[in-house]
């Protein structure tokens, strides 16, 4: 059995050794060539899985370690039969705690507490309820958009436009697929109050860079169009600038490399499943005030200072992510 991996998943190292031949390379140079007689590939969001990756291959089983998915072909994978499974909601409280910093500079910055401001979720997934959660417990006035949850559903939540009429903050955590794709859009930035903060830390493509620059709102971005070059008006402009590392979380790295082990061991029917990284301490997630995020969330994940570094190094986007520090977990 061979497996391909991209070498910047933590914490794999040995771990499929005994049962598969583990080829680990960087996932933005993995070949047709690489992949031809490799039974499952373990990648990240830089692997295009496509047909021109994977046409003539053996591949059967593709493990993502992430939670999105549009780097997949997934009607291509139907098709020929390739099992796909993702990480859904491994770095889920990663990225409340990127959204977290985000809204506690915002505050201080502006000048205002969380009971004066309405945020608006956009996505109500793993992320979303999360964010959803916490910003309720902190004070703010909540109104959500998820219209596939709603439908099946009926939880009360709104239409996207109504959502951006309302909020003070709009905060994207969406899947990027065909309906999500430029939905933070001219139309839907005309419809928002003046000085409304728009933040993305779902995929790039999900808001349209030049559309936000024209509307004049203030904007926080964790995701970019067309990683990893990235327009450079935008990352001039953002109030906060950070490279695709919201969920980059020891606790949530962990998590990904885990469930991608795991979706493996149940295709080829390894005795893995349950695995998780022996030096990595799960998280054990608890209520936080705002007061005490006050105190605490700059010891943890100095947001403006990374924002600082990203502006002032924007050549290095890729390198930044690939070898970023993660953080712990701590609520």
């Amino acid at each position: 059995m061979k497996i391909i991996a991209d070498s910047a998943i933590p914490f794999l190292e040995g771990v499929l050794d005994s049962w598969a031949k583990v080829r680990r390379l960087p996932g933005a140079v993995i070949t047709a060539a690489d992949v031809r007689d490799a039974d499952a590939l373990i990648i990240r969001t830089r692997t295009r899985c496509n047909a021109a990756l994977l046409d003539g291959s053996r591949v059967g089983f593709i493990a993502t370690a992430t939670i999105g998915f549009d780097h997949i072909d997934l009607e291509y994978c139907r098709r020929r039969g390739i099992g796909v499974a993702t990480a859904a909601g491994c770095n889920a409280r990663g990225v409340l705690q990127w959204a977290g910093a985000v809204l506690h500079y915002l505050s201080r910055e502006q000048g205002w507490s969380p009971a004066e401001r309405t945020l608006g979720v956009v996505g109500v997934g793993h992320v979303g309820s999360l964010v959803s959660e916490y910003a309720r417990r902190w004070g703010f006035r909540v109104v959500c958009c998820d219209p596939p949850r709603e439908e099946r559903e009926r939880l009360g939540f709104l239409p996207l436009e109504q959502v951006a009429e309302q909020a003070d903050l709009l905060t994207f955590h969406t899947p990027l697929d065909a309906s999500t794709r430029g939905m933070g859009s001219a139309a839907l930035f005309a419809r928002m109050k003046p000085g409304a903060v728009v933040m993305n830390s779902s995929r790039g493509e999900v808001v349209d860079g030049q559309a936000l620059l024209e509307s004049g709102h203030p904007f926080v971005l964790d995701v970019w169009e067309h990683e990893p070059d990235i327009a450079p008006a935008l990352l001039d402009r953002a109030l906060l600038a950070t490279p695709h590392i919201a969920g980059y979380t020891e606790q949530g790295k962990a998590n990904a490399t885990a469930a991608a082990v795991a979706a493996v061991a149940r295709a080829f029917r390894l005795p893995l499943e349950g695995w998780y990284p022996p030096s990595v301490t799960p998280s054990r997630p608890r209520p936080i005030s705002w007061e005490e995020l006050g105190r605490t969330i700059r010891d943890a994940f100095d947001i403006e200072a990374e924002s600082r570094y990203l502006k002032g190094h924007r050549g290095e986007f890729e390198q930044l992510r690939d070898h970023y520090p993660y953080r712990r977990e701590y609520f």
